[in-house]
């Protein structure tokens, strides 16, 4: 019985290899085979009709949890039949810890992937989880593991009435490890379901997607310290700490979490808005709870903390009338005929194909330039949000058109100088004829 629920010593594991690797047991591998095969069969099925990667599928058809958790679980089935038949399972003593093991891993690569898509760190965390879970297996496998613990539970220290040793943190750790991966999962299905919803504001969903999960992380957060053998009437004393550290040295961060929750709920900037704060203008494209992201027309992005947003003056051009005034000006030589030039440059303005009709674009003359006659171009478009710099250049081309079509000239700078000669130098005087030389 010990060889089939417990881990085993030397011997035993001896002993079970020499049976997993004889003829004996070609019956055992064909039941093993036919249970992997069918796990695999129903996961790439589950695959073909999921159109998006899930925790449970993943991206590929046998990349997700659910292989690894049917496999698991058609094995350990065959497992607990197969006595009763007489066949003792020694090849499904040792597949068992094994899909365990695979089961894990799978659970907490795709459960971090689903809560932070973004992260660069699901490769190093993939790889640090597989480590310590094939190590764990090995140890189950040879026996070693229930030793080690009793090592570990020998290992321990005395807070106050309470003795904690080093196996209640390791078996702590991974209930906590556990209970905060279904609470990820948990708020990662929930915020992919609000985001599909059209009903209501990407905003808000993003809100509440954001409130789920951080009311999940906190039931996670005093579930896994209850785990670990904290005393949670020990939180109170924590609680006080933290107000004071907030009242210190952390009131930014808090003034920033409440700011993002500000802004969401009253809505004064939504993801998609054009917006300005700071001398750095662009367009949101994410708010988080802590910062904002916005993203200018070049490229390159901002990240805004959200009190920033609350305290100081925001331009948000997207809450009032979406269009936007442009102007260019230009010069045309004194002499033209100005009112014809005015009409046919607003004219030709108006074909520009992103320029508005309504309100139709209009010419002023501006002012009387010292080298010509100055004329502000005066138009609007409704798309600020892919810049002006693309329709102003169509404007001018459309500009410098027109006035060589209608053969008006736009004056270089101009300079007049005067050039004066020297005066010539007095004659010396001619001494009369009763004059005496000096």
């Amino acid at each position: 019985m010990n060889a089939l629920h417990g881990p085993m010593n030397f011997a035993e594991l001896e002993a079970l290899l020499g049976r997993v690797f004889s003829m004996a047991a070609l019956g055992e591998w064909a039941l093993l085979l036919a249970c992997l095969g069918l796990a695999a069969l129903v996961a790439w099925w589950a695959g073909r009709r999921s159109t998006r990667g899930t925790v449970l599928i993943g991206d590929g058809a046998l990349d997700g949890a659910l292989f690894p958790l049917l496999a698991l679980a058609l094995v350990f089935g065959a497992r607990l039949l197969l006595p009763h038949f007489g066949l003792a399972p020694a090849l499904f003593k040792l597949a068992v810890p094994v899909l365990v093991s695979l089961a894990l891993i799978r659970l907490v690569v795709r459960v971090l992937a689903a809560a932070w898509p973004d992260s660069g760190a699901i490769k190093l965390t993939e790889r640090l989880g597989s480590w310590i879970a094939w190590g764990a297996t090995v140890l189950w496998i040879t026996g070693l593991l229930p030793v080690l613990l009793d090592e570990l539970d020998d290992v321990g220290w005395k807070f106050g009435s309470v003795r904690l040793t080093l196996r209640n943190f390791v078996e702590g750790g991974f209930s906590a490890v556990l209970v905060m991966l279904v609470a990820l999962w948990i708020s990662a299905g929930i915020e992919a379901r609000l985001m599909r919803q059209t009903t209501l504001d990407l905003s808000m969903r993003k809100m509440a997607a954001n409130v789920v999960r951080a009311l999940l992380l906190l039931i996670g957060l005093i579930l896994s310290l209850s785990a670990v053998g904290i005393d949670l009437t020990a939180l109170g004393v924590l609680g006080g700490a933290l107000g004071v550290g907030l009242g210190f040295g952390l009131q930014k961060l808090a003034a920033n979490y409440v700011s993002g929750f500000v802004i969401l709920a009253e809505r004064s900037l939504r993801i998609g808005d054009m917006v300005k704060v700071d001398g750095f203008e662009g367009k949101v494209t994410d708010i988080k709870t802590r910062y904002t992201v916005i993203r200018a027309l070049n490229g390159r992005e901002a990240i805004v903390p959200n009190e920033l947003l609350i305290t100081q003056r925001v331009e948000n051009s997207s809450l009032a009338d979406a269009r936007v005034q442009v102007t260019s000006l230009v010069q045309v030589a004194y002499g033209c005929d100005v009112a014809a030039v005015m009409q046919a440059l607003a004219n030709a303005v108006s074909e520009v194909p992103r320029v508005l009709s309504q309100p139709r674009p209009v010419v002023h003359l501006n002012q009387f330039a010292a080298d010509g006659l100055e004329l502000l171009v005066v138009f609007w478009i409704a798309d600020p949000e892919n810049g002006a710099g693309g329709v102003k250049s169509e404007v001018n081309l459309a500009i410098l058109r027109t006035l060589g079509s209608l053969g008006v000239d736009i004056p270089y700078p101009q300079r007049v100088i005067h050039a004066i000669s020297a005066a010539p130098a007095p004659a010396p005087a001619t001494p009369g004829p009763g004059s005496s030389p000096a």
